[in-house]
């Protein structure tokens, strides 16, 4: 199976303040989204791995889409997720979202231990699905947890599906809720390499 890519979208989010406080660094966010033809439409389909493996060209795609926003090494969060339309089943994102898609997006930022939150749903044209977001290498670093809203305004169509990846630079701005850091992650890595 081919996934046939009918449109696709990036969206980049610079957040510079977060409540009168300017960040010495933004906070960039990038979505990459692809809205491909959905394969499975018009019947049930008990097996739908012949997705899941044409999935990771779809995930190659994404991540060089990505690439124009961002370097390697400069990711710290990350998350995915669909909206499927109202011909389409929820089964059906989840099934463009495994391991297999999301690994060329892991090889092209340089890092992803951590499993990558997600969010899928079904829905028409203008349907906003919240992509929840977590630290690259450790989903305990609380200042990670974040989000970013997707809308599209043209689809998906009944017969599509949106499949979304977003990237973060950090964390939340001004984030204080303690925790595990990002430099602690840091730190045990290379203390680990050694």
């Amino acid at each position: 199976m081919e996934l046939k890519i009918r449109r696709s979208y990036s969206i980049l989010s610079e957040q510079r303040e977060e409540a009168g406080i300017r960040a010495a660094v933004p906070l960039r966010k990038v979505a990459v989204v692809a809205v491909v033809e959905n394969p499975w439409v018009g019947g049930y389909e008990a097996d739908l791995s012949d997705g899941i493996a044409a999935s990771v060209a779809l995930g190659s795609t994404l991540a060089q889409m990505a690439a124009k926003y961002v370097a390697r090494g400069e990711i710290q969060a990350y998350g995915k997720g669909g909206i499927v339309g109202v011909a389409g089943e929820q089964e059906h994102a989840n099934a463009l979202l495994t391991t297999s898609f999301a690994n060329p997006m892991r090889e092209m930022i340089g890092t992803g231990k951590a499993w990558i939150s997600s969010m899928t749903k079904v829905g028409g044209p203008g349907t906003a699905v919240d992509i929840p977001l977590n630290h690259t290498d450790d989903v305990y670093v609380r200042s990670h947890y974040n989000g970013m809203t997707i809308m599209l305004p043209e689809g998906p169509a009944p017969d599509e599906v949106a499949i979304i990846f977003v990237l973060a630079t950090g964390g939340r701005l001004n984030a204080r809720v303690g925790g595990l850091t990002h430099e602690e992650v840091v730190a045990r890595a290379a203390v680990a390499a050694v």
